[in-house]
């Protein structure tokens, strides 16, 4: 199965945050970290890849420095920051909703109240708490 486009977007930020928050890592070698978690049915390329890490750099949610690795080559590392930490717990709230939101369009079935009793109900202005990688 091939996701779309609209999908790889949408789950480009929570999948380097993710894969940042286990270890630093450099940008080809995070595109290859992602293609082994999903099994090889996400292959990110390059240029898909580097703008999110700029984004995510100049949120303030990972930092980049530079290192030689192994092979006595400079690469551009990324770490996660605490902020991007803190981030990952609201980006992962956030996806579960829509998951909920999704599977209940699907299904047929109504979304469950929230843990204060309320239903989740999103207008125009939520659209602009949501990360730009949801949008």
């Amino acid at each position: 199965m091939e996701f779309s486009k609209d999908l790889n977007a949408a789950s480009a930020t929570q999948l380097i945050l993710a894969v940042l928050n286990e270890n630093s890592s450099y940008g080809y070698a995070i595109i290859r970290q992602v293609e082994d978690l999903s099994g090889g049915q996400l292959q990110w390329e390059e240029g898909m890849v580097y703008p999110v890490l700029h984004r995510l750099e100049k949120q303030g949610w990972i930092e980049s420095y530079w290192e030689s690795s192994g092979s006595g080559r400079r690469r551009k590392f990324y770490r996660i920051l605490s902020a991007g930490q803190d981030a990952i717990e609201q980006l992962r709230e956030q996806w579960e909703k829509m998951d909920a939101i999704l599977q209940a369009a699907w299904t047929g079935v109504d979304i469950p109240p929230t843990s204060q009793g309320e239903s989740i109900v999103y207008d125009e202005t939520d659209l602009d708490q949501l990360p730009v990688s949801l949008l």
